[in-house]
């Protein structure tokens, strides 16, 4: 290679890696494998090592990937939060342990330790209770998520037993478990959602999000795996770690103790079959030398600590040819590719589709029709292409190419900026996402209508008795029962369940008319934010972005969805038929309106109040709840440890900050509420 193909590929690689960070740590949707990241991330440091003269302080090699999010408090890790160095090839795993020899003159141990597949968290307590959470961040400094740890049950707040020093770290990993992953992907796509690529990415989006009590209602798990402090029980790794356990610490099961490589290697094989049957993700072993005082004799790079390595399983993988790909259509209009492949045996299981997320992941594939391609499971539960036997590529293959056009009605697609998704913005008249829309309405969680299956909606649909939701209402015994797998019984069930469809609860018509983003969470909210669907008509952008959960991106979709006169015809429609648009006066609790009009802002940890219930109080007494200060403000509640950001900002624009005591006061409340 001469010097001026190194600089090249040095700046490609650079490029690369720098989009996939991106996409990795911001989007949290990697496009590539932990194996082909680390395989360019090698090259790289290779190359610059060898051509030092293209040095560069801002080369992603340079740095841990950095998940701090502007929205979060900052803190500093009191220790660095390093990553680990990788490894795939047991001949790295001797190299590794040479060197730790070659500085360790005594006789030691090595822990073997599963690595989980999730993302990295540090708790600190003191005096035995959590009084703070940091994200890895870049290493140095994290965001504080105390408030959405705090929503992990299987993190303990006050601690067990004694023994314990008076201040100490403990780190590990926030993880999903596949079962709940299933489920929130399920949910995701019923609300227009893009689903997660994998556990991993359900986790770190989940303990990013800016509303403890929505990070409440996923299926968070922690596994911890590493002490730090001042003054800990015992010098060996292993055996903090089952101290700890007594202390109420969910310590993972999985954890032996070896010196010899051969055992390392057996450990190493046998779980590389076992984590199968695991009901979490995992992507490798960690072998860390147990003795801290040794740790500390080895200390680490500006990156790694010296002292560990993860060998990272391969995933599984398997080849086969692409046949065609086809391109879906959802009920909000996002189009999904899918790779529609020669079937092949892969984890237990024929494969014959894959994911392709995007029009991205395409070109990034260079994909043509008739590749050989490599599809891979690992940490993944739906199959995905992660690369392609270029030395395979049949000749005169043409590349995919990603549709210009809606494939169901012919409409030219869209992509908004800063989305990876292509859309069919004809959402009144695409056959799919109709179907799909009426699909949504009359499901379990919204209008709860039953008899009718897709099956059943696609022939009610093609026979053009159902064009919209408010079709439905118009619907008679005598147009259902010839219908095929139709009776006269089942027709006046199905009759029978619209009618009662009506009583439905306003949060619940709010989420089954499908607006894009208004899951049932924020159903509910803004159904108890705004009371009608007239108010909410009317609300605007800034009213809709100081209500609690509701961010740009959701109030933009609100706005959109009630610009459209067809959505605005519908729901004229469904008042006519009755169906219920506002709390009901009898639904409501007689409450004074004390707080109308007045913007809250709560920060802190309080003595009478949980945080979600001082929100609900402020709201059940006719105030907002804003996530944010802001000129429009009127008061910051403040507990115990407010945030500092919010303090600074309220005491700039001069909105008054106020105690839990000064709060209750304003209320006909008593203290022990």
């Amino acid at each position: 290679m001469t010097r001026e193909e190194a600089r090249k590929r040095i700046e490609k690689l650079r490029e690369e890696l720098n989009r996939h960070n991106y996409y990795y740590y911001v989007l949290s949707k990697p496009l590539i494998s932990d194996f082909e990241y680390d395989t360019l991330m090698h090259e790289l440091i290779e190359l610059e090592k060898r051509y030092p003269e293209f040095f560069d302080p801002n080369s992603p090699s340079q740095r841990v990937g950095n998940d701090l999010n502007k929205e979060f408090e900052q803190a500093e890790h009191e220790y660095p939060m390093l990553s680990l160095g990788n490894t795939y090839s047991r001949e790295e795993v001797m190299e590794f342990d040479q060197r730790i020899r070659k500085e360790v003159h005594e006789p030691f141990l090595y822990v073997c330790e599963l690595k989980y597949d999730g993302t990295a968290i540090s708790l600190v307590y003191e005096h035995g209770r959590l009084i703070q959470a940091i994200t890895r961040g870049d290493g140095t400094r994290g965001d504080v998520v105390t408030d959405n740890i705090k929503t992990i049950r299987s993190i303990p707040l006050i601690l067990h037993g004694s023994g314990y020093p008076d201040r100490f770290i403990i780190r590990g990993e926030v993880f999903m478990p596949f079962e709940g992953f299933n489920r929130l992907n399920q949910e995701r796509i019923k609300n227009g959602e893009e689903p997660f690529a994998n556990p991993r990415n359900a986790a770190a989006g989940t303990l990013k999000m800016q509303n403890s009590s929505l990070v409440a209602k996923r299926p968070l798990d922690c596994f911890l795996y590493y002490l730090l402090g001042e003054d800990l029980p015992t010098d060996s790794h292993y055996e903090n770690l089952q101290i700890a356990r007594t202390w109420g610490f969910k310590i993972p099961e999985v954890m032996e103790r070896h010196d010899r490589l051969e055992d390392i290697f057996r450990f190493i094989d046998r779980w590389d079959i076992q984590r199968k049957e695991l009901p979490y993700a995992t992507d490798g072993v960690v072998l860390k030398v147990d003795s801290l005082r040794l740790q500390e004799r080895l200390g680490s790079t500006a990156k790694n600590p010296r002292w560990a390595i993860a060998y990272k399983f391969k995933a599984e993988q398997a080849k086969t040819r692409l046949l065609s790909v086809s391109f879906q259509v959802g009920r909000t209009g996002a189009i999904t590719p899918v790779a529609n492949l020669e079937p092949v045996q892969l984890a237990g299981t024929v494969v014959k589709r894959a994911s392709l997320y995007n029009a991205d992941q395409i070109k990034m594939l260079d994909l043509h029709i008739g590749d050989t391609v490599y599809v891979e499971k690992g940490g993944e539960i739906i199959p995905k292409i992660t690369g392609v036997d270029f030395s395979q590529r049949p000749p005169g293959s043409q590349p995919v190419e990603f549709v210009r056009n809606c494939p169901a009605c012919g409409t030219p697609l869209v992509r908004k900026e800063g989305e990876a998704v292509y859309y069919c913005p004809n959402e009144d008249g695409c056959p799919p996402q109709i179907k799909g829309k009426i699909e949504h309405f009359i499901s379990r969680k919204a209008m709860n209508i039953e008899g009718l299956g897709e099956e059943t909606i696609d022939l009610l649909f093609r026979k053009g008795l159902v064009k919209n939701i408010t079709d439905l209402y118009d619907l008679k015994p005598e147009q259902l029962s010839p219908l095929e797998r139709l009776g006269e019984k089942s027709a006046m069930n199905i009759i029978a369940s619209i009618e009662n469809s009506k009583k439905v609860s306003f949060e619940r018509v709010l989420y089954a008319l499908g607006i894009r983003f208004v899951g049932e969470t924020v159903a509910k909210t803004l159904a108890r934010r705004f009371g009608s669907i007239d108010n909410l008509a009317r609300a605007s952008f800034e009213e809709l972005t100081e209500t609690e959960e509701i961010g740009e991106k959701i109030a933009e979709s609100i706005q959109t969805w009630f610009s459209n006169p067809h959505n605005l015809e519908i729901i004229r429609k469904l008042k006519e038929k009755g169906v219920t648009l506002e709390i009901l006066e009898e639904k409501q609790e007689e409450t004074p309106a004390l707080l109308n009009g007045k913007t809250f802002v709560v920060s802190g940890i309080f003595e009478h109040f949980s945080r979600g219930g001082i929100k609900e109080t402020i709201e059940k007494y006719g105030g907002r709840v804003s996530g944010s200060v802001s000129s429009k403000t009127t008061f910051l509640v403040t507990g115990d440890k407010p945030g500092p950001n919010k303090l600074d900002k309220a005491r700039k624009l001069g909105v008054k900050i106020i105690s839990e005591e000064e709060f209750i006061h304003m209320l006909p409340l008593h203290k022990d509420q």
